[in-house]
């Protein structure tokens, strides 16, 4: 069974039951005569345009990378909840249509990063390449309308373009710097909470009495061999700080958690403060998880929160796997699982009867496995279940 996760920056793909990716590479195409290539994960082109470029990328997954027939394989697709209908129903048409898969099933990550934990309930926050996502998880069923988000991230027209400069290169540094990651990964951290905030005050103080921190030393990094890029000190431990300025509603990436926990049942709110999960690339960065940590302590004591959540512990957890890798090793611990992927999965002869591919939520009456045979329809009870009628 194929297994893809695709975010905005690169796609992960591999099978089921094993412990990591066969391979993550960038979520782009490259045309021959085309120096700039194109990105795979697009919005605001039209359903012919991605459908091509889709098709292209799929082939380019099974056919260079995983080598395997396409109509032997369920397959098995990690999205985000915020995933436009029209990306997802352009995607399963390519894998239905164009590849004949036997079936397909699009499963949310924040849901399968907590089944990398073998627990039921959790807060899973997204910290990915375009923008942050909060999502609760409570007995397995996500808590949609306590969502919250943020357009902050590591692409860096997002993150690092508020950043104050004082280089003429600056931008030039940062562009190439996360263009590739692991140098930003290796020369990058995050500063701890008192270290922080001096940064913050002395950037936003404009009469120059607040007093900078002195910078880590500048640091040396080697590209393709012969280039060497230079990483100054002062952007290795301020590009990250974006992420926890408060906003002029003051929204950050650990205000999320706390809007999150206040939008939820209370009954609910002990157990999600003490089984936090972060996963996404951002959150590799060194030191990450402990200043989102203690800035979610420091918040909690603000009268916003203290007076309406009870609980002051919070907890996060360690998945086995790498924060940019969680969400696809839990769909790969539950595409193991061939009784529950065979009844929840949408087969190719159900899409071709309806021409429409369910959400996660609407699963929960799914399609028997006499449907995966051709000529076979639906009961009556799952066209009501899938159907758009009200």
């Amino acid at each position: 069974m194929n297994l893809n996760h695709f975010s905005s920056s690169s796609c992960r793909c591999g099978f089921a039951g094993e412990t990591g990716p066969r391979f993550i590479i960038p979520s782009e195409i490259r045309k021959p005569g085309q120096q700039q290539a194109i990105k795979v994960v697009q919005y605001n082109i039209n359903t012919e345009e991605l459908y091509v470029i889709l098709k292209e990328f799929i082939h380019i997954l099974y056919f260079r990378h995983l080598l395997v027939n396409p109509r032997d394989r369920r397959v098995v697709i990690i999205e985000s909840i915020l995933c436009p209908s029209h990306f997802r129903e352009t995607l399963t048409k390519v894998f239905f249509k164009q590849f004949e898969v036997p079936s397909v099933l699009f499963a949310p990550s924040h849901l399968m990063a907590i089944m990398t934990l073998g627990i039921n309930s959790a807060l899973v926050m997204d910290c990915g390449h375009t923008e942050t996502l909060v999502l609760p998880v409570y007995e397995c069923t996500p808590i949609l309308p306590a969502w919250e988000a943020l357009p902050l991230g590591g692409k860096p027209e997002k993150c690092f373009n508020n950043v104050s400069s004082d280089l003429p290169v600056f931008r030039l540094y940062i562009r190439v710097l996360f263009v590739v990651w692991f140098p930003a990964v290796r020369t990058c951290f995050v500063s701890d909470l008192q270290r922080g905030l001096k940064i913050q005050e002395a950037k936003f103080n404009l009469d120059g009495t607040a007093e900078r921190p002195a910078p880590p030393p500048d640091v040396d990094y080697p590209l393709d061999g012969e280039k060497i890029l230079h990483v100054k000190g002062s952007i290795r431990d301020s590009v990250m700080e974006i992420l926890f300025e408060q906003d002029n509603e003051e929204k950050s990436v650990a205000s999320l958690i706390l809007d999150a926990l206040v939008k939820c049942p209370i009954d609910t709110r002990k157990v999600l403060s003490e089984n936090l999960v972060v996963i996404g690339g951002t959150a590799m960065l060194p030191g990450f998880l402990h200043r989102l940590l203690a800035e979610i302590r420091l918040l909690v004591e603000k009268p916003k929160y203290s007076d309406v959540l009870a609980s002051k512990s919070f907890r996060i957890h360690a998945p086995p796997a790498k924060p940019n890798c969680t969400a696809w090793l839990g769909g790969a611990v539950f595409g193991a699982l061939q009784d529950i992927l065979g009844s929840r999965s949408v087969s190719r002869d159900y899409y071709n009867q309806t021409g429409r591919i369910p959400d996660w939520c609407c699963l929960s009456s799914p399609p028997p496995e006499s449907l995966y045979e051709a000529g076979k329809t639906p009961p009556p009870l799952m066209k009501r279940a899938f159907s758009t009628e009200k």
